[in-house]
């Protein structure tokens, strides 16, 4: 959809968009926000792996489908293959021309060391090695970016109710980025649980919406009816990665 209207030029921000997009099926819905969304200046998306070989690449692939369906173009880039290794948080600063260097990592620095007045907000919605190694490799970019992250439980102490996948998928990346210092809003799990929506209702409003509707509706079912949604209630869905999106547009816009 075209929309007719615009927003004043001082309130739009960068960012870029950190996704899992292949690991489940919200992430796609956050994607579509970020692409409509007149505030956000979307100057890229990177593909996060998740606890699946290939994983990266898969995403990679989910990304590629949303933008075709959108009849979109913005840079992809591919990220980290999988977690962190000893060799990264070995203490001494890693090289930029270090081989294992995804150019998405370097994508984060040349984006975070740019002169332009607009913020640059990194929307993560998966595990958070990409800005892990990218804080690893360049000090510098710490205070020249905001993260916002679905992940953790919160602030200890707290009941984990469950094991929180996203943190788990790269326990020394969060580690990392939490201990960091950076401006990070942490969006954790009794936050995101909550966006639910319903399967008919994405049926009744979103699937009719072209090739995206389509492709977003066919990807919830499909998903749902695969043995990785046991966790489900069966007839709705938890979009537990588009806060990343709406925070970014709104940060009042919840609690």
């Amino acid at each position: 959809m075209k929309f007719e209207f615009d927003i004043p030029e001082s309130k739009k921000i960068r960012v870029i968009v950190d996704t899992d997009a292949a690991c489940e099926a919200d992430d796609p819905f956050a994607i579509a926000h970020a692409l409509m969304s007149p505030k956000l200046i979307v100057e890229g998306i990177i593909a996060e792996h998740f606890k699946e070989a290939g994983s990266m690449e898969k995403s990679f692939r989910e990304i590629e489908t949303i933008l075709d369906c959108m009849d979109i173009e913005v840079p992809v880039l591919k990220g980290q293959d999988g977690p962190l290794s000893a060799e990264d948080l070995r203490g001494d600063q890693v090289s930029q021309a270090d081989e294992n260097i995804s150019e998405a990592v370097r994508f984060i620095i040349d984006e975070a060391l740019k002169e332009d007045e607009k913020p640059l907000f990194i929307l993560c919605q998966g595990a958070i090695t990409n800005v892990a190694k990218a804080l690893l490799v360049e000090s510098k970019i710490k205070d020249k970016i905001t993260v916002i992250w679905i992940g953790t439980h919160g602030e200890a102490p707290c009941k984990a109710p469950f094991t929180e996948f996203n943190a788990t998928n790269d326990i020394p990346a969060a580690n990392t980025v939490l201990q960091s210092g950076i401006d990070l809003w942490l969006v954790p799990s009794h936050v995101y649980i909550t966006v639910n929506i319903g399967l008919a209702e994405i049926q009744r409003r979103i699937r009719p919406c072209g090739r995206i509707g389509e492709h977003l509706f066919r990807n919830m079912v499909d998903y749902n009816m695969s043995p990785f949604a046991g966790w489900t209630q069966g007839e709705s869905w938890s979009l537990g990665d588009s806060p990343a999106i709406s925070i970014a547009i709104n940060p009042g816009c919840g609690h």
